[in-house]
């Protein structure tokens, strides 16, 4: 089928790119949705309204992990099924696992809005943050669908060798949320209600152009009637837990980081993190899209047995990752001061402790894009237990354990300090498990 021809070519760092560009860019602009919101709400509301975006965030990663997981878990059940030659079960099988994101999105939906008054009254927030939070989250919740078969779709489309389209999906839908931001906030008065309007239209360009693109039987995946097979749901489940876990634990970490930031400094605190979380974010953005680039690749060539194509991609993959860790770290540090001063002016308080952390969390980016490969690798090879022991490591157990004892130690230096720390000790493991199953799969 010609277009499978990409995945018969020879790895080489070309066509590796041809897999890889795309998706970079594309998680890059995906990254903008959130940082657009920060700019626009931070520049026109306030840092309180900065604040309350962040400690949303916990509840709006449990939408995220559930559609990674489905997302994730699912391409790499997927196509290893169509490099086993089973298109057609694969394709039944991708309907039956886009209408569960569905059924997922109307149940999450509905929960969040009854749970939402009880999630942030025992925060002892100011009334006016609490107010911005519950506006927030209030209009986000709407776009839950579209947000979660904006993943699916993404995914899906590079696995169908539409890495193209879907990165313009994805600039569309960041230009179109920085447009409507401005439109929203500024032209239409609509406040902090307006930021979350802005990110819901513009993931939903994704949504509504997947739909039309699986709805082609040219395309390599097309919607075709499901079969309801629960070992399906189970494997999806099981492959795509460590990149659920992730998402989760996210959550619970920036709940950490704003209990702690409150404690030590107060809600100037939360609003540095948030700042910093952007730029990481968005560095972060680099390594995600290179992995989700290579994810098919590898699925495919574990599914055809070829471990020759596998030893290279994997050797290849960890040293686009070091270049692009080496210019991150390099970037950070030099444009620290510019970067923090697009959210908040020099002249007040939440600048210069953002400045401050960003300088020492930028220690982490040595070793994000090792531990994100690592985890990614993993569930695109279907050995979810471990993707998942790296994700929760790294995301959960590290993180606690530096959260816990560095600000003691150190106060907020400590908070800073703590995710360079967790993430050495991520990749202290990543390495080990690397090691323990490379003759297994022979990469």
């Amino acid at each position: 089928m010609e277009n499978q021809n990409a995945y018969l070519k020879p790895v080489t760092l070309k066509n590796i790119l041809k897999f890889a560009i795309p998706t970079i860019a594309m998680t890059v602009f995906m990254s903008f949705y959130t940082m657009v919101d920060g700019l626009f709400v931070s520049n026109l509301i306030g840092t309180n309204a900065l604040s309350a975006i962040n400690l949303t965030a916990p509840v709006i990663q449990l939408v995220t992990a559930v559609s990674t997981m489905l997302a994730t878990g699912g391409s790499a059940v997927i196509m290893k099924k169509m490099g086993e030659q089973k298109s057609g079960e694969a394709r039944e099988d991708f309907t039956f696992l886009i209408l569960v994101n569905i059924f997922a999105g109307l149940v999450m939906s509905g929960l969040g809005y009854l749970l939402m008054d009880r999630i942030f009254a025992g925060m002892n927030l100011s009334a006016e943050v609490e107010g911005y939070c519950v506006e927030y989250l209030s209009r986000y919740l709407i776009f839950t669908i579209p947000i979660l078969l904006m993943n699916n779709f993404t995914l899906y489309m590079i696995a169908s060798e539409k890495a193209a389209l879907s990165l313009i999906c994805s600039v569309t839908g960041g230009v179109l949320n920085m447009v409507l931001d401005y439109v929203f906030i500024a032209g239409l008065s609509m406040g902090i209600s307006g930021a979350a309007v802005a990110t819901g239209l513009g993931y939903s360009v994704t949504a509504v152009a997947g739909f039309f693109v699986f709805s082609r039987k040219k395309s390599l995946l097309h919607f075709k009637k499901p079969v309801f097979r629960f070992r399906i749901l189970v494997n999806a489940a099981a492959n795509g837990c460590s990149e659920m876990a992730t998402a989760l634990v996210t959550g619970i970490i920036t709940m950490m980081f704003n209990w702690t930031m409150l404690r030590y400094v107060g809600e100037d605190g939360v609003a540095a993190v948030t700042i910093i979380m952007y730029v990481l974010m968005f560095a972060s953005s680099l390594y995600t899209g290179y992995s989700y680039g290579a994810a098919p690749m590898l699925s495919f060539y574990y599914g055809e047995q070829n471990h020759g194509k596998l030893k290279k991609l994997t050797g290849i993959s960890l040293g686009i990752i070091g270049v692009i860790s080496l210019v991150t770290v390099a970037a950070s540090f030099i444009l620290t001061r510019p970067l923090v001063s697009v959210f908040a002016r020099p002249d007040n308080p939440v600048f210069d402790l953002a400045v401050e952390g960003n300088r020492i969390c930028t220690i982490a980016l040595f070793f994000i894009g090792f531990n994100i490969f690592a985890s990614g690798m993993f569930t695109a090879l279907s050995n979810g237990a471990v993707s998942a022991v790296l994700a929760f490591s790294r995301s959960f157990v590290f993180m606690l354990i530096t959260m816990l004892v560095l600000p003691m130690l150190l106060g907020v230096k400590g908070i800073w300090l703590a995710t360079p720390v967790a993430e050495l000790m991520a990749l202290a493991l990543s390495a080990f498990m690397f090691v323990k199953y490379r003759k297994r799969y022979g990469y």
